[in-house]
């Protein structure tokens, strides 16, 4: 008989993905089956995920997948990106579509926090950055939205397993990523929610990446190659599964894990929680194997997006692969602050860009026909002045130099950041998996199988993840 299929849906902020993996002849076959555009929406005042959208693409995804793996399909796992939630009705349902982490919202809330519980000290209990887009200052802005904070939530990805019928439960990556998990012990910190007065009763259980949450029911269930369909949690942030992807030893080497988000940095057994740790933007995020992922959160293909939606709004529509070849042949006007705060929110980008450049006393560049390329250069040569200064921010911490950077993600299609970035950093890159959560989502469903459903061992997941990536 052949072996049965696996599904991995991963929720992207620009697009939702459902992969199908199948065997054929004994060798791996992973495929989109499906793509769902997706972006935050604007109401009033206020920016959402059109979670109606997202659960109605998946489906027809799933549907898809049903169709194409008569063999049947043995698990799903979803990841997304971190932080975002759904508040839940009684019946278990979504109250409401979720709130977007780039919502102004959390503003106030941060400022609020930041008098009861000082940004170092939260940083030092949980290991998380305390950034404003956090799971915790969304929680503490949902009662000015009519929300009653003691209505329970999710974590989105696990949000997913849940509408499949699945259990209640957020694993352990994803909740790391709230600002509310204790360093020591693995578990939501009850001081951090009883100074900062937010019901602990409403967060849901943590659980391991590996940990099966139930089968599907509902309507897809009836399909014959769902009949035996367990869910599985993998490493349900998007970022630590895409870690999971990565085949090599990363003993001596960092990543760089690219989309919407930039993430640069490595694997550890214990947490850096120092001053300059913090200082420099440094995160102790859960990994699939119980480890740490310890990185530089960089803003990163959101600026190039916001631009190329803004000129096509204009009538100057670009296809990425023309905008690089083009910025290659360009020379940098200036080198941005990737991290600064006008860079992080939506709608007019190219002014917003011209805006810090001045600030940094570089000329402006005219946003006007042809010019485009120069935006995307000085994106570029951003970037990997970043990553550079993240490196050596990264082997000054840890005290050992590295060798190599892997990089994953989608802009390891860019070959200009790719080589500039070996230009800055002075490391050869070695070019990884494009869709890498994909793959460490389903080498995490592999190795649950194989370890029984316990957490899964670092040896059995870089098996599956080296098998999965050779075909």
């Amino acid at each position: 008989m052949q072996e049965p299929a696996r599904v991995a849906i991963d929720l992207g902020a620009e697009s939702c993905r459902v992969s199908l993996l199948r065997w054929i002849d004994g060798k791996s076959s992973i495929k989109v089956i499906h793509r769902i555009p997706n972006g935050p929406v604007h109401r009033g005042d206020s920016l959402y995920w059109d979670l109606k959208a997202i659960l109605s693409g998946l489906e027809d995804g799933l549907r898809k997948a049903a169709e194409a793996a008569p063999e049947g399909i043995a698990s799903i796992g979803a990841d997304s990106w971190g932080v975002d939630y759904v508040r839940l009705a009684p019946d278990g349902r979504a109250l409401r579509d979720p709130f977007c982490y780039r919502d102004e919202r959390t503003v106030a809330t941060k400022e609020a926090a930041d008098r009861i519980i000082p940004p170092f000290d939260l940083y030092q209990r949980t290991g998380a950055l305390p950034l404003r887009l956090n799971t915790v200052y969304q929680l503490l802005a949902d009662p000015a939205a009519g929300i009653d904070p003691r209505t329970p939530w999710i974590t989105l990805p696990d949000y997913i397993h849940l509408w499949l019928g699945g259990r209640r439960a957020s694993e352990y990556t994803h909740a790391t990523h709230t600002g509310l998990v204790d360093l020591k012990t693995r578990d939501w910190s009850r001081e951090v929610f009883r100074e900062l007065d937010i019901p602990i009763e409403a967060a849901p259980p943590i659980i391991h990446a590996g940990e099966v949450v139930g089968r599907l029911q509902g309507p897809l269930a009836v399909l014959d190659a769902f009949r035996e369909t367990q869910l599985i949690a993998p490493a349900t942030h998007d970022t630590a599964s895409a870690i999971a992807g990565i085949p090599a030893d990363l003993s001596k080497g960092a990543y760089l894990s690219t989309g919407t988000w930039s993430l640069l940095g490595t694997l550890t057994d214990v947490a850096v929680t120092s001053r300059h740790a913090f200082d420099a933007g440094y995160m102790n995020l859960g990994a699939a194997t119980g480890d740490l992922l310890f990185h530089s959160l960089i803003n990163s293909m959101w600026v190039l997006k916001q631009c190329m939606d803004s000129w096509a709004t204009d009538g100057r529509a670009w296809a990425i692969e023309k905008l690089v070849q083009e910025a290659a042949a360009r020379s940098t006007t200036g080198v941005l602050d990737m991290d600064a705060e006008v860079l992080l929110l939506d709608t007019e980008m190219p002014r917003r860009i011209n805006g810090e450049l001045q600030r940094l006393g570089f000329d402006p560049i005219p946003d006007v026909a042809g010019n485009e390329p120069l935006f995307a250069r000085v994106i570029f040569e951003s970037l990997a002045v970043r990553y550079a200064a993240a490196l050596a921010n990264l082997e000054k911490m840890l005290g050992r130099k590295m060798d190599r950077i892997h990089m994953i993600g989608g802009a390891t299609r860019n070959k200009l950041l790719v080589e500039l970035t070996e230009k800055r950093t002075g490391l050869p890159v070695e070019v990884g998996e494009t869709e890498s959560s994909t793959i460490g989502s389903l080498a995490i469903q592999l190795a649950s199988s194989e370890c029984g459903g316990q957490p899964v061992r670092p040896e059995a997941l870089r098996g599956w993840a080296r098998r999965l990536c050779a075909g």
